[in-house]
């Protein structure tokens, strides 16, 4: 066997580990999130503030669905397989560092930002720093990626795909702006400043988080019914700017403290009510009566489709092809 054969033949095995690896490391964020979800209701203590099992509870469940988003959404990129696979990566190891270090500091009963009281703790603190740039870093290449032509991808996904990244662009951005203002603040000895306000950012973070689970959510959902493809788009279209106008309201309100209850649980909430569609859009796509309703979504085909052509263009969950550069 030639070194060429050799190469093609152990492409697949590496295509999949590419894979195992980011969705076994988000289920072990899940699993996390769910495990000290346990550990508050038996212990209790605050709900907000630094030192809370909230925060392990909170980035295991954000990480391990944005992981297990990314995993997805990479695939529909038009990427070369290695950059894909360096980009997965890295954002699995920053997620895995983020959330990693800020159980250690919530089972040491310390916080985990703006804390430089030890060596240790200035050192995590600084960890943290650098894991967010390099999630912002991934982002933001993902996100010139998705504005790259991408002539396999169906319209409105394509779409979907663009405004998710770049509201995910700009939820890095909030977090960046939080953690800058809180070290400025630690940095002239108001650490106690930078544990209250420093987070008010939180709701604009979260709500903008996960549009890039929900809009390809819907676009796929969208992708295996009967619709016109303009029809499709335009859905799309509508619900992009519905979910821009709700971002941009959430933004300026956190920008000037108005909110409905303290940042941490708008966050919460904000987070759930964008993820829970998403997964229901998920959930519908495979649903028997959708498989049944696309089975002959051309008029006069006698033979069942199966939607697998328009599918495999808008690329979800269940379609295995690569879409490479």
């Amino acid at each position: 066997m030639s070194a060429s054969e050799r190469t093609k033949a152990t492409a697949p095995v590496r295509s999949r580990s590419a894979w195992r690896i980011p969705v076994g490391a988000a289920l072990l964020l899940l699993a996390s999130a769910a495990f000290h979800t346990v550990v508050l209701v038996l212990d209790g203590g605050p709900w907000d503030g630094p030192v809370s099992w909230r925060k392990p509870i909170t980035f295991g469940l954000s990480f391990g669905v944005s992981v297990l988003t990314v995993t997805w959404i990479c695939r529909l990129l038009p990427l070369a397989e290695r950059t894909r696979t360096l980009l997965l990566a890295a954002f699995t190891a920053a997620s895995l560092l983020e959330t990693g270090l800020i159980t250690l500091q919530a089972w040491r009963g310390v916080p985990s930002h703006f804390n430089t009281e030890t060596t240790f703790d200035a050192f995590v603190t600084r960890a943290l720093a650098a894991g967010g740039i390099t999630l912002i870093a991934v982002v933001v290449a993902l996100t010139v990626a998705a504005l790259r032509p991408a002539p396999g991808v169906d319209p409105g996904m394509r779409l979907a795909l663009r405004a998710g990244l770049v509201a995910l662009t700009g939820s890095m951005a909030a977090g960046a702006v939080m953690i800058a203002y809180g070290l400025t603040l630690e940095g002239a000895g108001r650490a106690a400043e930078a544990y209250r306000s420093a987070g008010f950012l939180r709701p604009a973070h979260a709500v903008t988080m996960h549009a890039v689970l929900l809009l390809p959510s819907l676009a796929w959902l969208l992708s295996r019914t009967r619709r016109p493809e303009a029809e499709r788009l335009r859905l799309i279209r509508v619900t992009v700017a519905a979910y821009g106008a709700v971002a941009a309201l959430v933004t300026a309100a956190a920008a000037v403290g108005l909110t409905l209850a303290d940042p941490a649980t708008t966050a919460v909430v904000s987070a759930v009510v964008t993820t829970a569609p998403a997964l229901a859009f998920l959930a519908f796509g495979v649903s028997p009566s959708v498989r049944e309703n696309r089975a002959s979504t051309r008029p006069g085909n006698p033979e069942p489709t199966h939607g697998s052509h328009r599918a495999a263009l808008a690329g979800g969950p269940d379609d295995d092809r690569r879409h490479d550069a």
